[in-house]
């Protein structure tokens, strides 16, 4: 297949800017008449979402620690048809794992390379002038081998402020594809995750108009689209992981949202029937589904919607009598006995698990999980490898099941969130991204 043209929008580190200017650019892009593909390099679950909004297209997850080979190639498949390609990188250009999984460390410098894209680096020079070119100068260098297109500088305070920076890019070396003047009201709204879900803000559409429009005023279009490539392999024809079942009921609504793009369009490629329903719309999941799937989203601060919902409640648990249930993070908190809100509050969910989670004694667990089923998990059997990834604020405190996994770390230390098991339902606080090897 062919590989189409692209880039890869990174940066030094978090928050200098280059989700507003992965959003603008895409627009941007678009408005111009061309088929743009998103991806988001890493496990990142809220950003393509924002991505299709920009760009029309749905977006999906690069992931080099997380998929194999014939895997990345599925996914990259799917920029079959489009003109170019625009990926937003996860942290830093280089952060990833210590220890490297099958195919790699996870960084979007790893994505970069494999896919060929060149580097475009947003830097934030705040606060500083000649100096960027060498924070700039340092990542072009550090692996030499990695193509990179130039950087875009932003939050820049005024035209000496710019010319000095300047100057010392062009000491450097280093094309300047844009400066963006500071502007504060070009930030996304955020909460504990991160970005607020695209379904959450208030005007997106024109959030995004607005970024198109500042970014064709200050980047160089014709530059950025000249310097994107590709590599001439990269694209496979091999299938996306099959659907656990054909017929699913997926919870969908602000409090459940979280499921990998390229996991529901492969459920789709594999002949499976997807059934929407809101729980916090109190709608049950339709009743001759095969599985449902509560994904991962933020059950803590809709629990009290969530313990009312007799409707939602009632049918999951009659559901769970004769077929598999399975919950991911937020769906797993929703799958247990109860869950404590930020004030203290108590709220039973549907005690189809024993799982009483904690939002007030808030705990970070952040990181990729490799996990070994002891027990089915739908659509895996026992023994099965599984990758996927942890991203939560939640603590618990109690998890009195049978564990589902033996649950390790990118580095390989087993940790206790093991995920449970009771009859027909499962729950994990990972999110699965892929099978091991696959």
């Amino acid at each position: 297949m062919t590989n189409p043209p692209g880039l890869m929008i990174s940066a030094p580190a978090s928050g200098t800017g280059k989700t507003t200017v992965m959003l603008g650019l895409l627009r941007a892009l678009a408005e111009d008449g061309l088929t743009v593909q998103p991806f988001k390099s890493g496990p990142d679950y809220i950003d393509p979402a924002f991505h299709l909004a920009a760009a029309g297209r749905a977006s999906f997850n690069l992931d080099s620690w997380a998929m194999g080979e014939r895997l990345l190639g599925a996914v990259a498949a799917q920029a079959a048809g489009a003109d170019i390609v625009v990926a937003e990188g996860s942290m830093g250009l280089f952060d990833g794992v210590a220890k490297p999984g099958e195919t790699g460390h996870g960084s979007s410098a790893e994505t970069a390379l494999r896919m060929g894209w060149p580097v475009v680096l947003v830097l934030d020079v705040g606060g500083q002038a000649q100096s960027a070119a060498a924070t700039a100068l340092g990542f072009r260098m550090y692996n030499p081998d990695l193509p990179f297109a130039g950087v875009i500088l932003n939050r820049c305070a005024s035209p000496r402020h710019e010319r000095l920076t300047r100057l010392g890019m062009e000491r450097a070396g280093l094309p300047v594809l844009g400066v963006l003047p500071r502007r504060g009201d070009l930030t996304l709204p955020e909460r504990h995750l991160g970005l607020i879900q695209a379904v959450e803000h208030p005007d997106l559409e024109a959030a995004i108009a607005g970024y198109a429009a500042f970014l064709r005023e200050h980047v160089d279009l014709g530059a950025i689209r000249a310097a994107a490539s590709s590599s001439p392999v990269g694209l496979s024809s091999a299938p996306l992981p099959p659907p656990p079942a054909q017929r699913i009921a997926l919870a969908r609504d602000a409090a459940f949202s979280f499921t990998y793009p390229h996991l529901l369009e492969g459920w789709r490629a594999g002949g499976a029937e997807i059934l929407p329903f809101s729980p916090l719309a109190d709608e049950a999941p339709a009743p001759d589904a095969d599985l449902v799937w509560l994904p991962g989203g933020y059950p803590e601060l809709h629990a009290g919607r969530l313990a009312a919902a007799e409707t939602f409640l009632s049918g999951l648990r009659k559901h769970a009598q004769t077929r598999p249930v399975h919950g991911e993070c937020g769906g797993y908190m929703a799958l247990g006995e109860a869950l404590v809100d930020k004030d203290g509050s108590r709220h039973r969910m549907a005690g189809l698990l024993g799982l009483v989670t904690s939002y007030e004694k808030r705990k970070f667990n952040l990181g990729y999980r490799r996990a070994e089923l002891l027990a089915p998990l739908p659509g895996y059997g026992t023994g099965a490898t599984l990758r996927g990834h942890e991203f939560h604020y939640s603590s618990i405190l109690e998890q009195p099941d049978a564990p589902l996994a033996r649950v390790f770390d990118a580095e390989g230390v087993e940790g206790p969130q093991t995920g449970s098991r009771r009859g027909n339902v499962t729950g994990t606080f990972f999110h699965l991204i892929a099978e091991a090897g696959s």
